[in-house]
């Protein structure tokens, strides 16, 4: 009977598995430190799509009629708590409606009849609190609880089928984790988290102070892009009046509120770190920056206006604000200063005016001022910032007039882009003119120096149409990221991290071309641990190698002088056949690749600029070389960017390969993106966004099965992101099987983990360093036949949905254990990882009587040491042995 019983259980998991597996998440209602690319912003495409049909009074894609049906109380969209806005643990008082009780606070059960997995009441079905005891917001680990875990029902099916009451036989009921909103964090304010996490960086009192600075300027670019992007498509929902909550329960009305509460606070910690923990130290190592104009000296205040007169006054245009002229144009993050004026000896209760200019981006905003001596002796550097001179001489802007009061303000504007693909006649066009748009988007957020006069605040608030949650007080210098040109400053070697030297990939130290040495076997790149430059002299050697036929790539974000578009652009003078994607989509780079578009096309490539609907994210070069017995393809695939500039920021992994199937596959993808093909099925790699989901979900579900069955069962994955829903509820499923998870998220997680009855099996880690951690890496235990996958995708819905990306395997038993202990020392990590706990919040690693490891320190001097031994072996000073000749006699 047990046999029976586990047979029928095993053949429904199956149906239920391969059902799940065919179908699309129901697309998401909300939708990567950075350089030039911050991976964990992104627009809300999707969304907009069903903003747009609905406005029409178009009927919903087919597509989504396919996807899985909501829960009802998803549905119903009931607002989130205090708990979900900043994931911290909420106060009694802050639940909405009813406080809960002591014992929900725990997470235990209410009562036997919920922890014994029986169905919710149809009013918990709905959302709406049963009790007291069931505020909303909390996870519902209690409930989710009920199921016996794995080893319960491994121990009853080896008990001889004897039978139990039937109380004890409703637990089999498999839980819908996918039901409840609770189980999901907000992305956004996952985000929000993960600026929180850079922020801890620069509060990090054992790193180099410069390095704090650089931090801190980071959360600030950070938050600039997040603002234009997110922020700005969830007012464009709430405009659209788009109400549909995202998989966390939130409304975009619900989130911008959310939002905008943590953001007030993660400023007001950003400036209480640069007043009160940045600005005394650097003082302290010899630097003195002038917050405010009027503590300069007589000496210092002479230098000033005449830096003034001779340089900025010249380049400064004052504009007023009257019945005569219109409120001036204000660009989108500029800084500029806006006054307040009386003409001189006007009356009291005379009209204000109003009157703004803007600060110069073409000259310094650091100023130095002449070397001078600190209280004890030592020699000081002394900087001030642009505005503050500017606004030391406003009166000779406006001679006539009185400045009743000033202050710096900066604007923040809508930048995202809104295309229309279908109908665009010319898609580089259509991307130019809404370019010029970006400057002048919908006003979302207002900085402005504490202390402002409020009869300037209330101008600046009418004229640029903006509520009160969207104006930020700052207690110092508006746009922080002023602070990465301080950390150029020459002079303060001492106070930054040393630098780091990528080393030579050992697989490359010998005098064989790059060709030869593929055919050998497959290359691993571990960047920026080791050079990017092996990816530079392919292409090159490729370019000039006159048994090379053609070479095809696609690109996403380049640097801005690109030695690998230099030579595509030789490649084609050359006279190989070279075709190129440019994705001209790249969020915050589309200027910069449509001039390489033009570029290589001019240069005779065949360019195309990316598909309809699609952005192409994905990292392949294809070369096609004749050789002695006939054709062969090279293959580079990556998790990175052709980006030789961020390739020494980013940790990333790629492989240089000759595998015929994997060079079959490469083929396919290209004739994919250029003409009409779809293949019916692949050798070795998996394409978004047709075939990736349901391969990832295939492989999670395969290791739930291998737990359920009594197998050893192990996940090990790293990405930027993890926000889809299907992929995070069928982990959930994997924990609750049994399945060890264990997962190195960067950013965005909307997983809870921890929580048991849930994920008790999975662990989140982010790991927050020098480098910004970019690779995207996977590893199934497979049952002992172990499975490694890299590539360019997150578990995101844009990237599983609405991008093209490659997901390839690493076969190569000696490369596949070097990426396993990639995953093994990030997961050992105690210095730079940050743990998430089961309430939302991360917590750095208690080192205490623990051996520290640093991922990234640790990778750079094992790529030292292995490039080290290499040169070694080759160096005949160190292998010549003097062999004495020995007599004949």
């Amino acid at each position: 009977m047990a046999d029976a019983e586990k047979t029928k259980s095993s053949k429904a998991s199956k149906a239920k598995a391969a059902d799940a597996a065919g179908k699309k998440a129901a697309p998401e209602a909300g939708a990567e430190h950075r350089a030039a690319e911050n991976p964990d912003v992104e627009d809300n495409t999707q969304v907009e799509r069903e903003i747009d049909g609905k406005a029409a009074g178009k009927p919903e894609p087919k597509k989504k009629a396919a996807g899985k049906p909501e829960a009802k109380k998803e549905a119903v969209g009931k607002p989130e708590t205090k708990k979900e806005a900043t994931g911290k643990p909420e106060a009694k008082k802050e639940a909405p409606g009813k406080p809960e009780t002591k014992k929900e606070a725990a997470g235990k059960p209410e009562t036997k009849k919920e922890a014994a997995g029986k169905p919710e009441s149809k009013k918990e079905a709905t959302g709406k609190p049963e009790s007291k005891k069931e505020a909303p917001g909390k996870p519902e680990a209690a409930k989710k609880a009920a199921p016996k875990p794995a080893a319960v029902k491994k121990a009853a099916a080896k008990s001889g089928g004897q039978k139990k009451p039937a109380v004890a036989e409703e637990p089999a009921q498999e839980p819908d984790f996918g039901a409840n909103p609770d189980n999901y964090v907000n992305r956004e304010l996952s985000w929000l988290e993960f600026n929180y996490r850079v922020l801890s960086e620069a509060r990090d009192k054992t790193l180099p102070l410069f390095e704090r600075l650089k931090f801190l300027s980071i959360t600030a670019s950070n938050l600039d892009e997040f603002y234009m992007v997110r922020v700005a498509s969830l007012k464009d929902m709430v405009h659209a009046k788009y109400m549909k909550p995202d998989i966390a329960g939130m409304t975009p009305t619900r989130q911008l509120e959310a939002i905008a509460e943590r953001t007030h606070q993660l400023v007001d910690l950003q400036y209480s770190t640069y007043n009160r923990s940045l600005l005394p130290v650097l003082r302290m190592n010899g630097l003195r920056v002038i917050t405010e104009h009027e503590d300069l000296t007589e000496e210092e205040a002479r230098y000033v206006d005449r830096y003034f007169n001779e340089n900025v006054y010249p380049v400064l245009t004052p504009m007023a604000f009257d019945s005569s002229r219109p409120f001036p144009l204000i660009r989108n993050k500029t800084l500029n200063i806006a006054a307040l004026l009386r003409k001189k000896n006007g009356e009291e209760d005379d009209e204000l005016d109003f009157a703004m200019v803007q600060v110069p981006s073409v000259i310094p905003r650091i100023v130095e001022l002449p070397e001078e001596k600190d209280e004890e002796g030592n020699p000081q550097r002394v900087v001030i910032l642009l505005e503050e001179i500017i606004e030391r001489n406003m009166p000779s802007l406006f001679l006539n007039y009185d400045i009743i009061a000033s202050q710096p303000f900066r604007v923040m504007r809508n930048a995202d882009l809104t295309i229309d693909e279908e109908e665009a006649v010319d898609l580089l066009e259509e991307i130019q003119k809404q370019l010029k748009k970006r400057q002048w988007g919908e006003a979302i957020r207002l900085e402005i120096q504490a202390g402002v006069d409020k009869r300037l605040l209330k101008i600046l608030k009418k004229e640029l149409s903006i509520s009160s949650q969207d104006i930020f007080d700052i207690g110092g210098p508006l746009d922080l990221t002023f602070l990465m040109k301080m950390y150029g400053l020459r002079g303060f070697d001492h106070l930054k991290a040393p630098g780091y030297t990528p080393n030579p990939v050992p697989a490359l130290m010998n005098e064989d071309d790059i060709f030869t040495n593929i055919r050998k076997g497959d290359i691993l790149l571990h960047h920026p641990y080791q050079s990017f430059d092996p990816v530079v002299r392919f292409v090159r050697s490729a370019a000039r190698d006159p048994e090379v036929l053609a070479i095809k790539q696609t690109l996403y974000r380049v640097s801005g002088n690109s030695p690998i578009v230099a030579a595509l652009a030789e490649a084609a003078d050359n006279g190989k056949q070279v075709s190129v994607l440019v994705e001209l989509k790249a969020r915050f780079d589309e200027e910069n690749n449509i001039n390489w578009a033009k570029k290589l096309e001019k240069a005779g490539c065949h360019v195309i600029y990316g598909l309809v609907g699609l952005k192409t994210h994905s990292k392949i070069t294809l070369v096609v070389r004749m050789e002695e017995d006939g054709i062969r393809r090279y293959v580079h695939l990556g998790t990175g960017n052709y980006n030789d500039s961020t390739a020494k920021l980013y940790t990333d992994c790629g492989i240089l390969t000759c595998s015929p199937q994997i060079g079959e596959d490469a083929t396919a993808v290209f004739n994919m993106l250029s003409g009409y093909s779809e293949p019916l099925a692949w050798n070795r790699l998996s394409v978004a966004p047709l075939w990736l989901r349901a391969r990832c979900l295939r492989m999670i579900r395969r290791e739930t099965e291998n737990a359920l069955a009594g197998r050893e069962a192990h996940i090990m994955a790293k990405m930027n992101s993890l926000c889809d829903k299907e992929i995070i509820t069928a982990l959930y499923e994997a924990s609750h099987a049994g399945v060890k998870v264990e997962l190195v998220i960067r950013g965005i997680c909307c997983l809870r983990a921890g929580v048991p009855g849930l994920s008790e099996n999975i662990s989140v880690r982010s790991i927050v360093g020098n480098f910004l951690e970019h690779s995207r890496i996977l590893y199934f235990y497979n049952d002992g036949s172990e499975e490694l996958y890299m590539g360019s995708a997150d578990w995101m819905p844009r990237n599983l949905d609405r991008r093209v990306e490659i997901m390839f395997p690493v076969e190569d038993e000696a490369l596949k254990a070097k990426v396993i202990h990639i995953l093994e020392v990030e997961l050992a990590d105690n210095v730079k990882a940050h743990i998430l706990q089961p309430d939302g919040t991360y917590e750095k690693v208690d080192k205490r009587g623990k051996v520290l490891v640093n991922s990234q320190q640790q990778f750079c001097e094992e790529a030292t040491a292995e490039a080290k031994a290499v040169f070694e072996a080759m160096d005949p000073a160190v292998t010549r042995i003097f062999k004495p000749i020995e007599s004949s006699n």
